[in-house]
This record gives C-alpha cells, sequence and structure tokens, in this order.
C-alpha cells in the first residue's frame, strides 16, 4: 500500500519544483533527480502493493522493500516541509532575499539549517536510487504490462461472490420487494431495450438476487433468450461476447457460428446483433465495474423494439447512470435487510443444526450485537452466522467472539472472503480516492460527518487535485460524490434539496480501514486504556482520551501532521504548550466539541497549519500569533466564546473559510451573535465563507473593504443599519460567486434596503431579518434561489405574487411578522417548493390555495397563527404533502381539524403525519394524527 504515500510525495515534489523560484541553488536538480526516480518507482506500485499485501506471499522481502519505500516517502514529505519553512523564515527578512541565499548556497557552512537540510535530501536521492535499483530483483508487473513476472491474479481465495449464484430458493432472505419491482421492470413497461442495474455495496446480495429473478420461470418464460454473465474487474469484451453467444445457442438448441472461436471484436459484434435481431432478450452483467463497459455491449445488444431488457449489477451508480446516454435506464437501489429479515438470516446461519434455528435465551444479546454491526449487510451475517455456527452455543465461547470481532475479522479464516470482498471496492480506487475514504477511518465509530468538515480536511491535508478551473471545494464535493457513488460511503443527513450534509461508512468497512490506516502509518488512534507502542511514523492521531501517560507519548513525536480530539474532557496545560510547540509540520489541528478552554499563544509557530477547528469550545480568546499561520485556509469558531478577532487576522491571505457565529438564546433578533473585525478584512481575497460579521464594528469602513472579497459564496453580515443601504449594495454587487447571503439588521425595527442590488447571479440561499419597505427587486430575477427566509420585515404588500415563478425554490420562511397583512395567496407556481414556514404573523386570517400551486409541497410548518381559524379547503389538493406541524395555533383551528368531529378534518386526511402542539392551561399538550400511507 506505498502507492498512497508516494504518489502524494511525488506530488509535493512536483509542486515544489512548479514553484521554483523559491529553489536555492542545487536544491532544484537534487529535487529534479528525485521526481524522476519516483515516477519510475511508480509504475509498478499496484503490482508491488498487491504481492506486499497477499497473505499467502511467502516473500517477506517485498514486504520490507514497501515498508522502506513508504518511510522513504514520508521523509520526502517532511523535507519538501522544513526547506519550506526556511524559505519563508528567510525571505521576511529583506536582507536575505532569494538571490543573496542562491550566490552563497555552495558554502552552506554558515548556514546550518541548510546544510543539514541539504544533506538530508541528498541522503534521500541516494536512498530512492537504492530502492529504485532494488526493486528489479522482485520482477515487479508495471501498469503497461512491460514485465511479465507480476501475475494477474492476486492470490487464490475463495469467492463468495459464486457460492451467490447457487443459493437454494429456501435460503434468500429478504429479497421479496425488490424481486418483485425487477420482475416487474423486466416484464412491463416500453418496448424499447431498457437498461435495468442493481446498485449498492459489495455483499449487499446484489448477485444473490440477480440470480433469483435470472432463475424464475416468469421471468425466462417471457423471453425468447436469457443469459446471465460474470463481469468482474478484469475482462475482454471478445470472451463476453463469445460466453453470451454460447449461452444463447446452448438454451435454444441453436448451433454457434462455426469461426467462432477465430473471430475478432468486430465479427463478434455483428454476429450477436444478428442473433438478438428478432429476439425478445434479457441478459444479466453480473458484476460490472467500468463505466465505459456499455460502450461495447450496447453496439452487441441492439434495440429491437420487441421489449429487450439489460440488467447490469454493480457498486457504482456510475456505470448505470453511463447507459442513460443511449438506453432507457431503471436503477433499483438495493438496501440493506431491515432488522428483522437480518435476525432472520443470522439464525438461520448461525443455529442451522442447533435449537431448530432458533437463538437460546442466554445468546439473545450477544447475537443482537453482532447482528447489529452488520448493518443489515447480508454476506457479512452469513460469514459471521457460518463463523458462530461453528462454535459451542456457551457465552463464554461466543463473549470471545464479540469482544474481539475486528481481531476475527482480520485472521479468522472463516471471515477471510468477507474482508476481501469489501476491500475489492477499495482496491479498485484511484490512489487519491484511497486517502480521501482512508479518512473516515479517523472518526469513531457510527460517527455522521459533516460533509463540509470532511471536503476542507482533505484540501488542507492537500488530497484534492487544484484543476485551477473549479474551486478546491467543489472538487473535493466530486470526490465524496465518487465515494458515494461507489457504495463505499453512506449518506446520513440530507437537504431538502438533496445535497448531502453528513456522511459514515458501513461499521465493518470502517474495520477494515483501520487496519490499512495501520499497515499505512496514515493513522494511529490513541483511545483510554490503549497499551500500543507509539508508532514514530505515524502521521495523523485520533485521540480518544485524556490520559498524562497517552498524551504524553505523543508529544514526544514530531511526524504528526494531523490531530484530531474526540475526548470532551479538558485537555492538561503541559500537553498544550508541549504539543504546540513542537509541531511545526501540522496541517490539521480539530478540537471540535472538547472543552479547550483557550489556545497557547506559540499557535503562530505551526507555519504549515491550514486547518484549525475550535467549534463548540469555550475558548474565549485568539491569540495575536495566528497572524503568522500564512498557510491557514480554515479557521472555524463556531459555537466558540470568541466575540473579538485580532487585526493580525487579516494577514492570512490564504484564508478560505472563517466561520465565526454563536448561538445565543439571550440575543432577541435571531438567537445568534456575529464576531467584530478589525479593518483591512478586503486583504482576504480568496475568502469564500465569513459568516457572521457583526457590521457595526466597522461600519463604512469594513462595508466598503467587503467589496474587495469577490471570492465570497457565503456571507453572514449581523447589525446592519439602514444608513448603509447604498454602499451595502455596492459591494455585495461585486460579489459574482455569492451563494448565500445573510443579512440581520440590528434592531427589528431597523430597514434593510437592498433595492440597488441589481442581479446577484449564482444566489441560492437569501435570509433577510430587518424591516423591509419593499420586497428587493432583484428576488423574482433569482432564477437559482433555493431558499429564502424573510423576518420583522412588516411587508404590507403580499410577498406571494413575486415569488411563485421562482424555477428552483425549495424552502420558504415567513416568519415574525414578515408580512403583515390578512390574507396570503399562493397562485400557480411553486412548482418546486417542498418545505413552507409561517410562523408568527399576528394578522395573517386567511389563506388561499390556487387549483395546481405547490405541486411538490412535503411539509409544512405554521406556527403562531392566531387569527388563522381553519384550514383552507386547498390543502387537500397537496397530494405530496407528507408532514404538518402545528404549534400555538389557535383553539377553532386545533378544533376544525378534529379526527372525531372536526368540520375540517378531510382537508388533511392524505398527510401522513400531523404534529399539533397546543396550550391547556400553564402546560403544553402534544398529539399526533396519524394516516399510515398505503404501500
Amino acid at each position: 500500500m506505498a502507492e498512497i504515500v508516494v504518489s502524494f510525495a511525488l506530488e509535493q515534489v512536483v509542486q515544489l519544483l512548479h514553484e521554483e523560484a523559491t529553489l536555492i541553488g542545487g536544491v532544484h536538480k537534487e529535487f529534479v533527480e528525485i521526481k524522476n526516480e519516483l515516477q519510475i518507482i511508480q509504475n509498478f506500485l499496484k503490482d508491488a502493493d498487491r504481492r506486499a499485501s497477499d497473505e499467502e506471499n511467502l516473500e517477506n522481502g517485498i514486504k520490507i522493500w514497501v515498508k522502506k519505500l513508504r518511510e522513504l516517502s514520508f521523509r520526502i514529505e517532511d523535507v519538501i516541509a522544513e526547506y519550506n519553512i526556511y524559505v519563508a523564515h528567510e525571505t521576511n527578512h529583506p536582507h536575505r532575499c532569494i538571490a543573496l541565499l542562491q550566490k552563497i548556497f555552495h558554502s552552506v557552512k554558515t548556514l546550518m539549517p541548510l546544510r543539514q537540510l541539504a544533506y538530508e535530501i541528498q541522503d534521500i536521492k541516494s536512498s530512492v536510487h537504492n530502492i529504485k535499483e532494488g526493486s528489479k530483483s522482485y520482477n515487479f508487473q508495471s501498469e503497461d504490462g512491460s514485465s511479465s513476472a507480476g501475475r494477474n491474479q492476486s492470490g487464490k481465495w475463495h469467492d463468495p461472490r459464486l457460492v451467490s449464484l447457487f443459493i437454494e430458493e429456501s435460503e434468500v432472505v429478504g429479497f421479496e420487494k425488490p424481486t418483485e419491482q425487477l420482475v416487474g421492470w423486466l416484464m412491463n413497461g416500453a418496448t424499447a431495450r431498457t437498461v435495468i442495474s442493481v446498485v449498492g455495496m459489495g455483499g449487499l446480495g446484489k448477485t444473490t438476487l440477480a440470480k433469483k429473478v435470472f432463475d424464475s420461470q416468469q421471468v425466462k418464460g417471457h423471453f425468447d433468450c436469457c443469459a446471465f454473465i460474470i463481469v468482474s474487474q478484469s475482462y475482454a469484451i471478445e470472451s463476453l461476447l463469445k460466453s453470451l453467444l454460447n449461452k444463447f445457442c446452448e438454451e435454444t438448441k441453436e448451433l454457434l457460428p462455426q469461426d467462432i472461436k477465430t473471430m475478432d471484436k468486430m465479427s463478434l459484434i455483428t454476429a450477436a446483433r444478428h442473433y438478438l435481431q428478432n429476439k425478445r432478450y434479457v441478459i444479466f452483467f453480473d458484476d460490472v465495474w467500468k463505466l465505459d463497459f456499455w460502450d461495447e455491449i450496447q453496439l452487441a445488444t441492439l434495440n429491437n423494439n420487441k421489449g429487450s431488457r439489460i440488467v447490469i449489477t454493480t457498486r457504482n451508480l456510475d456505470v448505470a447512470n453511463y447507459c442513460k446516454k443511449d438506453s432507457h435506464v431503471q436503477v433499483h437501489k438495493l438496501q440493506p435487510l431491515s432488522p428483522n429479515k437480518a435476525w432472520e438470516l443470522f439464525c438461520k446461519k448461525a443455529f442451522q443444526t442447533d435449537f431448530s434455528g432458533n437463538c437460546p435465551l442466554e445468546l439473545k444479546d450477544m447475537s443482537n450485537e453482532i447482528v447489529k454491526k452488520c448493518e443489515g449487510l447480508p454476506l457479512a451475517i452469513v460469514a459471521i452466522g457460518g463463523l458462530m455456527s461453528t462454535k459451542d452455543k456457551t457465552v463464554f465461547e461466543w463473549s470471545k467472539i464479540c469482544q474481539n470481532l475486528s481481531v476475527e475479522l482480520e485472521r479468522n479464516p472463516h471471515l477471510t472472503s468477507l474482508t476481501r470482498i469489501l476491500c475489492l471496492s477499495y482496491d479498485d480506487l484511484p490512489y487519491y480516492l484511497k486517502s480521501c475514504i482512508l479518512y473516515f477511518g479517523i472518526y469513531p465509530e457510527d460517527y455522521s460527518i459533516r460533509c463540509t468538515r470532511l471536503v476542507r480536511q482533505w484540501i488542507a491535508e492537500g488530497f484534492v487535485i487544484n484543476q485551477e478551473v473549479k474551486p478546491l471545494e467543489e472538487v473535493a464535493r466530486e470526490y465524496l460524490l465518487e465515494l458515494i457513488h461507489r457504495s463505499l460511503v453512506q449518506v446520513s443527513k440530507v437537504d431538502y434539496d438533496g445535497k448531502a450534509l453528513s456522511c459514515r461508512i458501513h461499521d465493518l468497512l470502517r474495520e477494515i480501514i483501520i487496519r490499512k490506516m495501520k499497515d499505512l502509518s496514515f493513522c494511529r488512534v490513541v483511545y483510554e486504556g490503549d497499551q500500543q507502542s507509539f508508532d514514530a511514523t505515524a502521521r495523523r492521531l485520533a485521540v480518544a482520551t485524556t490520559s498524562n501517560d497517552a498524551l504524553r507519548s505523543i508529544t514526544q513525536h514530531t511526524s504528526i501532521r494531523s490531530m484530531f480530539m474526540f475526548e470532551a474532557s479538558e485537555l492538561p496545560d503541559h500537553f498544550m504548550k508541549s504539543f504546540f510547540s513542537k509541531s511545526k509540520l501540522v496541517k490539521v489541528l480539530d478540537f471540535e466539541g472538547t472543552s479547550l478552554n483557550y489556545v497557547p499563544y506559540d499557535l503562530g509557530s505551526i507555519f504549515h497549519l491550514r486547518y484549525l477547528s475550535l467549534r463548540k469550545t469555550n475558548v474565549k480568546d485568539i491569540p495575536k500569533s495566528i497572524g503568522k499561520l500564512h498557510n491557514l485556509e480554515t479557521l472555524d469558531l463556531k459555537e466558540t466564546l470568541v466575540r473579538d478577532l485580532p487585526s493580525e487576522i487579516n494577514k492570512l491571505t490564504k484564508l478560505r473559510h472563517l466561520l465565526v457565529y454563536h448561538r445565543d438564546t439571550s440575543y432577541s433578533i435571531n438567537g445568534e451573535t456575529g464576531v467584530r473585525l478589525k479593518e483591512n478584512i478586503g486583504n482576504l481575497t480568496f475568502l469564500q465563507k465569513l459568516y457572521h460579521v457583526e457590521a457595526d464594528h466597522g461600519g463604512f469602513n469594513l462595508i466598503t473593504e467587503l467589496r474587495k472579497l469577490r471570492q465570497l459564496r457565503k456571507l453572514g453580515l449581523k447589525n446592519v443599519k439602514m444608513e448603509y443601504g447604498n454602499i451595502l449594495c455596492d459591494s455585495i454587487q461585486e460579489m459574482n460567486c455569492l451563494e448565500t447571503l445573510y443579512i440581520c439588521s440590528i434592531t427589528e425595527d431597523e430597514t434593510i434596503d437592498l433595492q440597488f442590488i441589481s442581479s446577484l447571479p449564482q444566489l441560492r440561499r437569501l435570509h433577510l431579518f430587518g424591516r423591509l419597505e419593499k420586497f428587493p427587486n432583484c428576488i423574482p430575477r433569482l432564477e437559482y434561489l433555493v431558499r429564502l427566509s424573510i423576518r420583522f420585515s412588516k411587508l404590507k404588500d403580499d410577498p406571494l405574487k413575486s415569488l411563485k415563478d421562482l424555477p428552483n425554490l425549495m424552502r420558504l420562511s415567513i416568519s415574525g411578522e414578515a408580512y403583515v397583512g390578512e390574507k396570503l395567496h399562493f397562485e400557480v407556481g411553486f412548482q418546486k417548493l417542498k418545505r413552507l414556514f409561517l410562523m408568527n404573523l399576528s394578522k395573517l386570517s386567511f389563506i388561499v390555495l390556487d387549483n395546481g400551486t405547490l405541486p411538490a409541497l412535503e411539509r409544512v410548518n405554521m406556527m403562531g397563527l392566531p387569527q388563522l381559524k381553519e384550514l383552507p379547503p386547498g390543502f387537500h389538493l397537496l397530494q405530496n404533502l407528507e408532514n404538518m406541524y402545528l404549534t400555538d395555533m389557535s383553539n377553532e383551528f386545533n378544533k376544525s381539524i378534529d379526527p372525531n368531529d372536526g368540520p375540517m378534518y378531510w382537508v388533511i386526511q392524505h398527510v401522513q403525519m400531523v404534529s399539533i402542539r397546543e396550550k391547556v392551561g400553564p402546560n403544553y399538550r402534544y398529539r399526533t394524527i396519524c394516516h399510515p400511507k398505503e404501500v
């Protein structure tokens, strides 16, 4: 697994050479030679990694060779980091310019730090050369196949996918509904050729489901000819087509073309098309990995408009989507087994010869724990259930397995096939995505990670390749989406517009990733009672303890590049002072959610720091030395006690994200406070997120400076005054990349004037909290707007007329006397609106819904509408409405929808869940009206 670290080290070298203006004298030549040697080594690293990780391989020399190469790659990273620190230090002094340094490079005896670096670089160059020469004795297979010594198959191991083809009907559990859906798609629908794709992570049962459907007599009787082809990662199109023709002819008793063995690809495609021309056919292609698989298959499987079908099983959603360019596609995303079905399958396997397939009472808790760990993954349930079937059915024996399941996954031969199957998806990743998926192992088990947090850390680590035409954040999001599409990452929370907010990985995949992290020295997890010796080469630390002994051992090592704290207890002073003074190469520091009370003054000594999160800590002050962190890209101070930032913050010209708001329930206008900034914020020209800043601290000067921040994508301003109107509009008008704008006035009655903004071409989210003399003219023209919130606006005219034609509006909130009229009229429009919030509108008496309005509405929140006495009849037309939340409505309103005798109850009978909170005396009463959806 040296490919990741070597490729990353090579990128660092290439980047350094690209910035050759900073290279001193002979250093350039040394790094060019290192780069050339690494590029040669990189050609055969995949084969080296495979052979080093092959458990049956006795060539221990390869493992040692890979380990040396990995450690050397770390040295390359470190020396580049040290070199950059040195150059930055020297160039900060006018009398030590680059030209002078180049002159005196050859007399480095007078420059001890540079001399030591020069010796280290020369030693690295020599070591790289020796490692490259040493590789020749192993005859590695290069990526272009130039050596024949490497083997194409990775050892001999039992492939459970083959077993999936021969499972008896009685052993299949939990596929009733997927089977019904796939059979329906196969036999009904359009006459045009249709691709049906079954997508899901490895081990989810795609092959089992596909074979079950394929073997159905109902399906076979519907088609003239059928074939089931296993594709896998390595395939030749010629072999697939020969196999396809052979299976067709075998089934229909027809003769194969005589010259099929000598046919080339074009002849085989022609023969397949000729054979299928007048037949209604169905072909199952199992285990497809490559996107371009469809390019040649679709040529051989012509569209004869006879209702033919092609079924593809894959781990990668992009494989299914790729077929859409010239075929109709139906996608079935296979889901994990339900808890009941998972339990049924486990008992069938674990107790197949004992207790009549039932779990004995004394083993029930441990069995439940195992099933929960499998998270509905059939292959895992079958494999672990099979292992447990071989054990004595005693509490003592089972507890040993339960407590050491991660060890069993690594070593037990019963589970080897399971881990290999899960590893296939990891092995198929390009190296830059391998680094990204390994990052999930840093976070605790069952941890749901914010997507923004994750992608910013990837960027800070240098995992994201700069494509220049796109922001790094967009590229990183594409990486995450690819991991999701490859069924490696699960989305755990989705925003109303379908965007992933948080994600996680399957527990068993996490166990495999943790093992790979250890092998790669990618990350060391330190937890309470940890007795393992510290890995001196570990590049990252995930710390889940505040034990003095554990923390003291951490500070003894300087190889750490990132540290994550997951223990909420207060960190001891000795650790904070020691770590900050010694960790000059650290790029990522994440203290989110800890009880950190302060940041040491020498924070500025961490020259390479790019990501610093103090979110949800008790930190009150940021030291002035932060101005020395010239590489800092993300500063996350959300939910801290920081109210003022030092003027030195404006020296951080690489800063991209400054997140600084704090929720404060005592703050009347919207429960959030911002941060106060000193002048010269305009220096931060790379800033993308600035959320929130208190505008009254800095006033006109601050607002004027903002116009220089033309890369801003998210801006939050608190305490805005009416007098800022024109200059605020001028500044915002310059922000052509702006996607989120939040403006909150200094008091509820202070007017916000945005009439002079003509266009915000990229704006997606707009929050206006303050009085509006009139609705801003630009709002109806915001074609990308998906979310709009207005509060305290005191609008007299119905704002809905201006909003109904917004093509992408999905969430609308009108609250806090934003509208002081009596009637809101939803005319035909609002085609994509999914969520509607109408809250604290004291004069609203009538709501009118025209037929055809709000066709996509899924959720409505109504709160504090005392004059609204009944629900508008038009609500019964909102057939997609699933949830209604009614809070502090009038007694008349609540009685009108009472299921017993409410005259307007019929209006909500189609809504799945209606939640009501109403005041009864001094207390509140909660009740829910449920209408289960018919399946």
